[in-house]
């Protein structure tokens, strides 16, 4: 016989289950994209047209500090980048405090945590731990410098037009990513426990955005953001003019030179048609709640919609509110940290989705979903058949398929599911192999001309062929299981 406080518990269980289904529903793609990967403990490529890349950066830093509480850098990559600049680049400063902080338990990324003994994440000669002799009297001036030189790798990388950057500075990202460690002339880095590192990419398509080959195959998942879909939180930030007055670091100066203007190409849009895009198709979060309008969320509403058979929780209704005055946390800068800070107590801002949740989804993905032997199959035919598609040269891994594997089973807990579909397997092979599939470079190679096939032939076949084309290709040939 069930007892009261057992009942209280599944309660409070299934409120807790909303409330988090609530808070995921309410994010947008890019947003859903960032969150699989750190579900899976893993690193993603996201690529926009090659004029907004700098918006998309900003975009994600907002994102990383608003929506999951981590520290941000962004990496300006070029051709010319050496691997002391890359590995400098990586680095933000962390400024141990004088006094003791009061404990902020929903906010621990954004606090100023004193440097361990032996701490793997700082590498400093000069680390000041309160409690210490040295820390007792007042720091001197020199003390105050070394401090200051302290730094740690950021827990969200995002490493700009990183096709850009020499081959050497890519497969460096790619030495931190499998060691965790960031080997430079004079120190050694480890990683963060929550490392996030974002490819950003300028590209006129999904699948023509790439980095190096192997570089290429370690990255988790793809994803494509249309600029029409719009960059919600910067258009939140846009009256203020954040990016240009507060030098996020690695993205604009620091120099207060009175200069408020933004010279990327989404500040330069039209603002007549940002305003339309921004009340069509872009995340508005209300007060108070953290849910918003979203009419355009096709990373979760596509598998939604066919997963369970319906036009699924969010209705054109939802989309058609107007939002009321925005109270919006600002960005500001808070002891060295880029911090989220509600503009009506000056209090941290707390994200909207905590370390906890994120390990719970994490835990339910690994141990909680399952996958009936019919849906393994046809998650194996549709890698059979991108394997052994004509128009596919390489890039049907085996890290692919292991990728394939965690993504489907993070979408479901997305979902409020325990079980994976077949509509989820669809989704996930979208954006696994996306970045991965390799195209035939010429028709002379397609495998059909060793057996007599004509040349015209095959050059109809593959024109205006690309890995999004072949994916559809073969989600439409391989059966969908009942």
């Amino acid at each position: 016989m069930t007892t009261v406080p057992e009942m209280e518990d599944d309660s409070n269980k299934e409120r807790q289950q909303a409330e988090l289904l609530d808070k995921i529903h309410s994010l947008s793609d890019l947003e859903l994209a960032v969150l699989l990967s750190l579900i899976a403990r893993e690193h993603c490529l996201i690529s926009t047209e090659p004029d907004f890349v700098e918006d998309l950066s900003k975009e994600l830093c907002l994102t990383a500090v608003k929506t999951f509480g981590l520290t941000p850098v962004i990496v300006p990559c070029h051709s010319q980048m050496t691997l002391d600049e890359f590995a400098a680049a990586l680095l933000v400063p962390v400024t141990p405090p004088s006094s003791p902080q009061p404990n902020n338990s929903h906010n621990n990324y954004h606090t100023h945590r004193s440097v361990p003994s032996g701490s793997g994440s700082y590498f400093s000669k000069h680390n000041n731990v309160p409690g210490s002799s040295s820390s007792a009297r007042p720091p001197s001036q020199q003390q105050q410098q070394q401090q200051v030189r302290a730094t740690q790798i950021a827990n969200v990388i995002l490493a700009q037009n990183l096709d850009h950057a020499p081959r050497a500075v890519q497969i460096q990202a790619l030495e931190l990513l499998r060691t965790r460690r960031l080997l430079s002339r004079t120190s050694v880095h480890t990683a963060p426990k929550q490392l996030l590192f974002v490819a950003v990419v300028g590209a006129e398509s999904g699948g023509q955005a790439r980095v190096t080959h192997h570089l290429n195959d370690f990255l988790y998942l793809a994803h494509w953001h249309d600029p029409e879909d719009g960059f919600a939180y910067l258009e939140e930030q846009a009256e203020e003019g954040w990016a240009s007055r507060m030098g996020i670091m690695g993205l604009g100066n620091n120099d207060n030179n009175g200069d408020d203007g933004d010279d990327s190409a989404y500040a330069k849009a039209d603002d007549d048609r940002a305003s339309i895009d921004s009340g069509s198709s872009v995340v508005k979060r209300g007060t108070g709640t953290g849910m918003g309008s979203i009419t355009n969320s096709g990373l979760i509403q596509e598998s939604y919609h066919s997963a369970l058979g319906g036009p699924g929780r969010f209705g054109s209704g939802l989309g058609a509110g107007a939002a009321g005055p925005s109270l919006s946390p600002q960005l500001t800068f808070h002891s060295n940290d880029l911090t989220a800070v509600d503009p009506t107590s000056g209090e941290p801002q707390p994200p909207l989705l905590s370390d906890s949740e994120i390990a719970h989804l994490a835990h339910l993905a690994q141990h909680d979903v399952s996958v009936d032997i019919d849906v393994r199959r046809y998650q194996m035919n549709i890698v059979a058949f991108l394997r052994m598609h004509r128009a596919v040269s390489g890039g049907v891994t085996p890290q692919a398929t292991k990728h394939f594997e965690q993504l489907m089973r993070s979408l479901a807990p997305l979902h409020g599911l325990d079980f994976v579909t077949p509509a989820l397997v669809g989704l996930a092979a979208k954006k696994v192999y996306l970045h991965r599939i390799e195209i035939v470079a010429s028709p002379e190679r397609e495998r059909s001309m060793q057996w007599g096939s004509e040349l015209s032939a095959v050059e109809a076949m593959l024109e205006g062929v690309g890995p999004e084309e072949v994916i559809e290709d073969v989600l439409g040939m391989v059966a969908v299981p009942q």
